[in-house]
């Protein structure tokens, strides 16, 4: 048995191990607190020193995480901080950060070698490194592997390597990081056993799976699974709206067999970090040995088309009130890429916002959870939120529901506004001046 092993295992049980996370954000702030809670000392490590400001005044800069939740953080012991060179004092390293696409719509994993490189000439014997962000199989033993390896570190005897990929669902009050199931595979039993040792100490159940690839692909195909069908549903959208039938009410219907059955729903586009990009990690990695995934890339350009597809409704609304997009005043509701969060990853309301301006409309937006429009890799709108008051809403020639807070005050707009285009499905009854979209 390896020494290495058994020292960090003890350390484990012990809850002396001290935990490195590699990446303060959605993944690693939540994770973080976990390990804290159960009685570890951890240290969290960013290159955004605005982050490690914030969580040592105890404020919170992710919506649905409270302040006094960063309170209990900093008073567990917890250290952040963007000195790199600290890794050598960690037992644990969990990297999770962003993994997007690039322009060509190729896997990014610039954010994890990036921050493998700053750490790697301070790992030292002994450590276990889990890499939780998602990625195309492969990615574990082809990329992060080698560099391990280049400081001469045998993985399995003195290092120890496992791939565990994050579930996180912000804003999810039923489901959180204690009773997600953490899916772990370990280049070797050994980096499995320690895996598992140090999840099991946090998370209620761990599934083991029998290489780092399976754990890979165990998360691509999760999502794969959610856009392929919210793919399928925005397609039907499409169908019924032509047929002048309501999709929701459809879906609902649908969802009284017990069996077979499963509800996805339409919406004006993907959102999020991982269901609009994750699946192209696959059809990228399946290039390389002649496969094309043509389930991937169709159900893709059906929900990368689907901000145009909104934008069109918008326009033929208004053309049959006799009025231009081109000179007309579009208030946009809701800008996270999901309800009452404040997450705005690959937030397809960017997408409309763009696509309306473009067209010649004037367009301002309203959203509870993000004051004033972040600016982003694709998009720099200088917008702040708008206040909802019955002369705001009805000083729009459109109210164009994209994310369907529940902080909104839905009878409120409905009465005011001249023309509302639901695109969530968040009004039932027809109303002259509500279209579905």
């Amino acid at each position: 048995m390896s020494i290495f092993k058994q020292h960090l295992l003890d350390k484990i049980y012990n809850k002396n191990a001290v935990i490195g996370i590699y990446g303060l954000g959605y993944v690693g702030l939540p994770l973080a607190m976990r390990f804290a809670e159960c009685g570890f000392k951890v240290v969290g490590f960013d290159i955004d020193q605005a982050k490690i400001d914030s969580i040592k005044r105890g404020k919170t800069y992710i919506k649905h995480i409270p302040d006094d939740q960063v309170e209990t953080l900093v008073d567990n012991q917890f250290e952040g901080t963007t000195d790199f060179s600290l890794t050598q004092d960690v037992d644990v390293v969990i990297i999770c950060v962003p993994t997007p696409l690039d322009d060509k719509r190729d896997p990014d994993l610039s954010f994890v070698i990036n921050t493998l490189d700053s750490a790697l000439p301070f790992l030292r014997e002994g450590q276990l490194l889990s890499l939780e962000s998602t990625t195309y199989p492969g990615t574990t033993e082809e990329v992060l592997l080698p560099k391990i390896e280049s400081r001469g570190f045998s993985i399995g005897e003195d290092y120890f390597l496992v791939y565990s990929p994050e579930r996180e669902d912000p804003g999810n009050s039923k489901f959180n990081t204690h009773n997600i199931p953490k899916v772990c595979g370990g280049h070797t039993a050994n980096c499995m056993t320690l895996g598992k040792a140090l999840y099991e100490q946090a998370i209620a159940t761990v599934v083991e799976v029998s290489s780092t690839q399976v754990a890979e692909f165990t998360k691509i195909l999760e999502n794969i699974h959610r856009a392929v069908n919210i793919g399928l549903v925005n397609e039907m959208k499409i169908v019924a709206d032509k047929m002048g039938i309501d999709i929701h009410e459809v879906i609902k219907a649908a969802s009284t067999k017990p069996f077979g059955f499963t509800p996805y729903y339409p919406g004006p586009g993907l959102g999020g970090h991982c269901i609009p990009i994750d699946p192209f990690y696959l059809t990228w990695k399946a290039r390389q040995y002649g496969i094309d995934t043509r389930f991937i890339e169709l159900a893709g350009e059906v929900n990368t088309n689907m901000p145009n597809w909104v934008v069109s409704k918008v326009a033929g609304a208004l053309e049959v009130r006799e009025k231009s997009l081109e000179h007309s005043k579009i208030l946009l509701l809701g800008i996270a890429y999901k309800k009452n969060v404040d997450d705005m990853r690959e937030t397809p309301s960017a997408e409309l916002i763009k696509l309306l301006s473009e067209k010649g409309a004037t367009v301002d937006y309203s959203d509870p959870h993000v004051a004033s429009f972040p600016k982003m890799r694709r998009y720099n709108f200088r917008l702040d939120s708008v206040k909802l008051t019955r002369a705001k809403i009805a000083s729009y020639d459109c109210v164009l529901i994209a994310t369907d807070h529940d902080d909104f005050d839905y009878e409120l707009i409905i009465k005011n506004a001249q023309l509302v285009v639901d695109t969530r499905g968040r009004y039932t009854e027809p109303r002259e001046n509500l279209v579905k979209a």
